[in-house]
């Protein structure tokens, strides 16, 4: 099912008052039913890989928390592990090794949605049981429904266990739902998706389906809306996903934090898809040394963080290459770092001539204004962005190449956009002020910094005015109804992954 579908406008308010009319006890078999339904409703043998690798994961860490010998926990831990990422490797990752020796062997299976994010639910949930960090969950039913909650279910967040199996057992009460913010997380993922991410997509079809026809200003126009496309798509889902879980009483972790407002690679990754982000680090980057043994451990680690993180979005060189792509480039900012840590430890020593100079440089950076250098930075950052989206969306290596290699072309006479460009430009432009005003509002309510490890954040909701709310569900209303009449929205693009 859906979020964008007629069945999820009927079934959604149906849960929503069946379970604050229910009794408590009751309500967690009403979410599971509902979480199940949600999922069958796809794809039914794909609900009985969904029972395999739940029931999998939930016994072995219940034997880890009975057992006392540290061979059978390890044993029972490295069975998990085999079990959910043997599977994935299985349905997503075969063929395309399979194509990597060269052989003309056909393989088609059909990628179970959601397998991603919920294999690397349970596989982190077994971890933790194993590290000591959490104890093993003996209610079969209310872990079953840490796994299959359906408004997280196919594409994230990818949540935790110590954050997510609480919330299920708490008493929830219908006069503590924050109505406001859960309906504004809604009215911006609809917003987000259906008239924002589906109005680029045609745009960005038009290119990227024929890389070989393109012209260079409809290759820079594509890549860029690409960028924008994905993330409104796939934040939109977050935002419906969060309001509706939020109006059952339950909190979902925040996955994105404009991340188009970043100033750095390391500071988009900690507001891009902060759930995968956290995953890595904890699970692969910490225990292979992060930065604490060293340099090029570090460096090693950040590599093969993204290499996987390329790899775990989809079976394929072109992900592995954007992967490898920002793990190279993170690598040159951690140098960077380490240059500039450096020299401002050696300046600090040598005083006299060094100090004045570097009060000197100060003082005319604030004299051209930083604001001019913090706008250069992000274009800096959004172009590079670009350039390695192309390579996410392309079919082949060689269509991005293709595409790369008309960039010099259609800049003269015949300089023209793709169709219906007008539209998609305009969509940018109500992206960029909706991240603009929750920007500025998060600047001013949020008094921490960004959280390394994946926090709960409340919505923002101040610079949102009636007559703002209002418009935005008019355009949204309209849009839709459009869409529906035409054949429906796109799908979300993340339930491929």
């Amino acid at each position: 099912m859906n979020f964008v579908s007629r069945d999820y406008l009927l079934f959604f308010p149906l849960i929503f008052l069946l379970h604050w009319l229910l009794p408590e006890k009751l309500r967690w078999l009403l979410l599971l039913a509902a979480s199940w339904f949600f999922y069958l409703h796809w794809d039914l043998p794909a609900g009985l890989l969904l029972l395999f690798t739940t029931l999998v994961s939930w016994l072995c860490a219940l034997g880890i928390r009975k057992t006392g010998s540290a061979g059978k926990r390890r044993l029972l831990a490295a069975a998990a592990a085999f079990e959910s990422l043997g599977l994935l490797f299985l349905f997503k990752y075969a063929g395309f090794a399979l194509s990597l020796t060269g052989r003309e062997i056909t393989w088609q299976l059909l990628l179970p949605v959601g397998i991603s994010f919920y294999t690397f639910q349970t596989l982190s949930y077994v971890l933790d049981v194993y590290a000591g960090r959490r104890e093993a969950e003996t209610h079969f039913g209310y872990y079953a429904l840490f796994v299959s909650f359906f408004p997280q279910l196919v594409a994230g967040p990818i949540e935790r266990s110590g954050r997510l199996l609480p919330q299920l057992k708490e008493k929830r009460r219908l006069r503590e739902v924050p109505f406001r913010e859960a309906l504004l997380l809604l009215l911006t993922g609809y917003f987000r998706k259906i008239v924002i991410a589906d109005t680029l997509a045609p745009v960005v079809d038009q290119v990227f389906s024929s890389p070989a026809e393109a012209k260079g200003p409809g290759v820079l126009l594509a890549a860029a809306l690409f960028g924008l496309q994905i993330y409104c798509d796939f934040s939109g889902y977050t935002n419906i996903a969060r309001g509706s879980a939020k109006l059952l009483g339950i909190e979902l972790s925040e996955n994105f934090r404009r991340p188009y407002f970043a100033e750095s690679l390391r500071d988009f990754w900690r507001r891009w898809h902060m759930t995968l982000t956290s995953f890595f680090t904890d699970y692969v980057y910490l225990p292979l040394g992060g930065n604490r043994k060293g340099l090029p451990r570090q460096l090693l680690a950040t590599l093969i963080v993204f290499f996987l993180s390329g790899l775990w979005h989809g079976a394929g060189l072109t992900f592995l290459a954007w992967g490898g792509i920002h793990g190279i480039a993170l690598c040159g900012e951690i140098l960077v770092r380490k240059l500039r840590s450096w020299r401002k430890g050696r300046n600090a020593y040598s005083g006299g001539k060094e100090e004045r100079s570097a009060s000197r440089r100060e003082r005319e950076n604030a004299s051209i204004g930083l604001g001019f250098l913090q706008a250069a930075r992000h274009l800096a950052l959004f172009a590079f962005l670009s350039f390695a989206w192309i390579f996410f969306r392309a079919e082949s290596l060689s269509g991005a190449a293709a595409l790369l290699s008309r960039l010099p072309s259609g800049w003269g006479e015949g300089f023209s956009l793709p169709s219906g460009s007008l539209e998609a430009l305009a969509a940018a432009l109500c992206l960029f002020l909706l991240d603009l005003g929750e920007e500025a509002e998060g600047k001013r309510t949020d008094s921490s910094p960004l959280p390394e490890e994946n926090a709960p954040a409340a919505a923002s909701t101040g610079v949102f005015s009636p007559p703002v709310l209002f418009l935005m569900l008019l355009v949204l209303c309209t849009v839709w109804l459009g869409r529906l009449s035409s054949g429906g929205p796109n799908a979300f693009i993340y339930f491929r992954f």
